[in-house]
């Protein structure tokens, strides 16, 4: 996955990596995780040869342009920005990659606008972040006063790729490896030295959760063939059976290693993916 793709979309520039020079007509469209860019696809993509993968870069993170100083980041305009980008390309029944929250955003767009996924493939992510709605009132509140809070003076900043790779494995469940091809694409060098570029808003508090009722609602409207593959020392490993059951057409695979498992354990990971795509085919 060694060439670059820009996406003009209501005023933002959406980043993305491709295995083809000529973006591909129908592309198998990969989404990262948060605070994590297209390179977490590049151990798969070395697996995946021949596949037309494209891994599109949310706002905020990457190469993609953060969004305006007034807006903030709500999980479902993510799903809009790929509603207008498959709109724009003119792309429809397409096989999509998510990784964890890109995972929910994949899920979430496969049960409101099923005409645009035929497949959809979850890595270490299934299901959604929910909250009990006894929390509301006080999600919206740590939510709001996250945003109001005043901005942090100083990015943090690290004097070499080494070093803000560190960083990043200190938040992970990979090897330096990994957090080396984050942080080479992630970061960007100044004249202080290394700053991620992604954007320091998306720490901020989520003013809103799904409810688990919500949460189901949407799982039991997808209707194309999903696939999630699942690590032993990840996150969803333990997800309610009951959300399991909520998929119409669930395959369940589990694979070692943690939450970055198609970084870590690529070769297992594409097997899996392959076996799933060539089945429906």
């Amino acid at each position: 996955m060694q060439f670059s793709h820009k996406f003009l979309l209501n005023g933002l520039e959406l980043a993305a990596l491709s295995s083809n020079e000529i973006l591909p007509a129908q592309p198998i469209l990969c989404l990262h995780g948060w605070l994590d860019n297209a390179a977490s696809f590049l151990p798969l993509a070395k697996q995946l040869k021949g596949f037309p993968l494209l891994a599109l870069e949310f706002p905020g993170h990457g190469h993609s342009s953060h969004r305006s100083s007034y807006a903030a980041y709500y999980f479902f305009d993510w799903v809009q920005d790929l509603v207008a980008l498959c709109r724009q390309q003119q792309w429809q029944d397409l096989i999509i990659i998510g990784h964890s929250m890109g995972g929910m955003v994949a899920t979430a767009l496969a049960a409101s606008f099923p005409e645009l996924v035929k497949q959809l493939v979850l890595i270490d992510s299934l299901g959604f972040v929910v909250a009990d709605e006894a929390t509301v009132a006080r999600q919206l509140r740590l939510g709001i006063e996250s945003r109001l809070k005043p901005p942090s003076s100083r990015v943090p900043c690290y004097p070499s790729l080494k070093a803000a790779a560190e960083a990043r494995l200190k938040q992970s469940d990979f090897t330096l490896t990994e957090a080396m091809l984050l942080a080479e694409r992630g970061t960007v060098q100044q004249a202080d030295g290394f700053r991620w570029r992604a954007d320091m808003r998306l720490r901020q508090q989520s003013v809103y959760r799904l409810s688990s009722a919500q949460a189901k609602a949407l799982i039991a409207a997808v209707e194309c063939p999903v696939l999630a593959v699942l690590a032993q020392d990840g996150m969803f490993k333990e997800q309610p059976v009951a959300w399991q059951a909520c998929y119409a057409h669930l395959h369940r695979q589990m694979v070692n290693g943690g939450h970055h498992c198609h970084m870590t354990e690529a070769k297992q990971v594409a097997a899996y993916i392959q076996r799933f795509l060539s089945a429906a085919s």
